[in-house]
């Protein structure tokens, strides 16, 4: 090894430790717990070694829910999450005299806390005095039990997710319109291509990684949600757990239910289910661009 090379290494050194300290060493001991029955976490003592707590895991129709709620989740937060975030970049980028502010009020739910936002929206979900039941009213229609009935729990939930995630990315497509030439939108022009054709035609082709990235990361995070259903019902996991998640699970079994093994089967089930997913979307995205 080169002296220019040990001297890279040795400035990753410090990252790298950090991410085998609280990553690669959590992620161990998760798969080696999953496997202990009646594990201890303050002597570390078990009764047996088996599978034995990731068949409790599948027989329990808890996870069976949070596993559905989920993906459920999954599939309506980060399509339109990414839709309606590419939409409001592309008017913010055209909006040349307010484009600093409207980047800022846009930014502001990502760097605000969750419990926080999460207060802002029980008050709007209210069933008594909320603003979208208010304005439901306007319409003629009834108040909704959106925090209150376990059908309502889910829609809610998902409400609240679609629009703090986009601060995230709208701000990375912000910045992917950035990098496209002027050049392209002008020649556009000049041939009078319609505007929803420049959007599909160019806009969206341009930002390809930009929003293959997003998915990915959204689809991620969307997996480990837990902060929004926390804030959103007050610690709890909906009525009658309508909304519960597969790590809200996790920490319930974990800290409430003090059924360590099951709760480490469950991150790890976590864990690859994220990583097949993340694989696939890459490697289909990966085929689509050789295309």
């Amino acid at each position: 090894m080169d002296k220019k090379s040990f001297k890279g290494y040795l400035y990753l050194l410090p990252s790298i430790i950090i991410m085998l300290a609280f990553t690669v060493y959590p992620l161990i001991r998760a798969i080696i717990m999953s496997f202990l029955g009646d594990y201890s976490i303050i002597n570390h003592g078990y009764s047996s070694i088996g599978f034995e707590n990731y068949k409790n895991l599948f027989a329990d129709p808890d996870f069976a829910k949070s596993l559905k709620n989920t993906s459920i989740y999954v599939i309506c937060v980060v399509p339109a999450s990414i839709f309606l975030s590419l939409v409001i970049a592309v008017l913010i980028n055209s909006c040349k005299r307010f484009k600093a502010l409207f980047q800022t009020i846009y930014f502001l739910p990502y760097v605000t806390s969750v419990i926080a936002i999460g207060i802002v929206w029980r008050w709007m979900f209210n069933s008594n005095y909320g603003l979208i039941n208010y304005f439901l009213g306007l319409f003629g229609i009834d108040p909704v039990q959106w925090l209150n009935l376990p059908q309502y729990a889910m829609p809610a939930l998902i409400i609240f997710a679609i629009w703090k995630s986009m601060a995230f990315n709208i701000l990375i497509f912000l910045a992917g319109l950035q990098t496209i030439p002027e050049d392209i939108y002008r020649a556009a022009r000049i041939d009078s291509t319609p505007r929803l054709r420049v959007f599909t035609r160019i806009t969206v082709p341009q930002l390809a990684p930009m929003i293959v990235y997003s998915s990915v990361i959204g689809m991620i995070g969307a997996f480990k949600v837990y902060n929004e259903v926390f804030s959103l019902f007050q610690g709890k996991a909906g009525p009658a757990n309508s909304a519960i998640t597969i790590v809200y699970y996790i920490y319930d079994k974990f800290y409430n239910s003090y059924k360590y093994g099951v709760a480490a089967a469950g991150s790890v089930v976590l864990f690859l289910i994220i990583l097949a997913l993340t694989q696939i979307q890459l490697r289909v995205t990966g085929e689509k661009k050789k295309k």
